[in-house]
């Protein structure tokens, strides 16, 4: 079933220039054809082609809104972005599958990369929720120092993962329900101890993801597992 994102207004829905352009060129849909759609915040629908333009595609809602249920879980996942970028975008559209709310890329001392094109970012989550039949599109910030992360964000509960001989709690005794939990995983090379030091001030425990020493991208699977599974 092929799902298309829009703005819904009352009973008819909008939809935007690519996805308007994906209905008519790739999928060939015309007036009067059934799609299904979502509005990214948490509602699907059904509804009938009105008007199709590769341009601006627009929907009379016969069915809906009906909701997805939320998660019982608020997961913030904070991570620098790998030098070869296709590994962070492979780990983005299995954690969206996974199911993750909230995104953020950190340029550490030790990034190889300092740079993320957050329009590709966003259309590579985009596709994934689609793909996975969710209807709830997660937020993705632009990028920002690690300073700046750990003193502007707000958590129930705030984890920095790291390699360090410091105590830190194991991820299977995390209680992750009914509450929301920013997750820090740093570059290859991990994190400097300056960093995780500073972190420690910010209200960060440490966070152990077992005895391996896993990849950025494996490492941000992991925490999106955890919490679908723990919680």
């Amino acid at each position: 079933m092929n799902v298309f994102i829009a703005s819904v207004d009352d009973k008819v829905a909008l939809m935007t220039a690519e996805e308007s352009w994906h209905c008519t060129k790739v999928l060939r849909k015309k007036v009067g054809d059934t799609v299904h759609l979502i509005d990214g915040v948490g509602n699907f629908f059904e509804g009938v082609l009105e008007l199709v333009s590769e341009k601006q595609c627009r929907v009379k809602i016969t069915q809906g809104p009906r909701a997805q249920p939320k998660r019982n879980y608020y997961l913030h996942l904070a991570i620098a972005p790998t030098k070869q970028m296709d590994r962070i975008e492979w780990m983005l559209e299995k954690a969206v599958e996974i199911g993750v709310d909230e995104i953020s890329f950190i340029a550490s001392k030790n990034s190889e990369r300092t740079v993320v094109k957050h329009e590709r970012v966003l259309k590579i989550v985009e596709s994934a929720v689609k793909q996975s039949l969710q209807a709830y599109l997660p937020k993705i910030n632009e990028i920002s120092s690690f300073k700046d992360l750990i003193t502007t964000s707000v958590a129930d509960q705030k984890l920095i993962a790291h390699c360090y001989e410091l105590p830190k709690q194991d991820i299977k005794r995390i209680s992750f329900k009914d509450t929301s939990t920013l997750i820090l995983i740093g570059p290859e090379g991990d994190f400097t101890l300056e960093e995780v030091e500073l972190s420690q001030k910010n209200k960060f425990e440490g966070l152990s993801l077992g005895n391996n020493r896993l990849r950025a991208e494996t490492a941000g699977l992991c925490v999106c597992q955890a919490a679908s599974l723990l919680s």
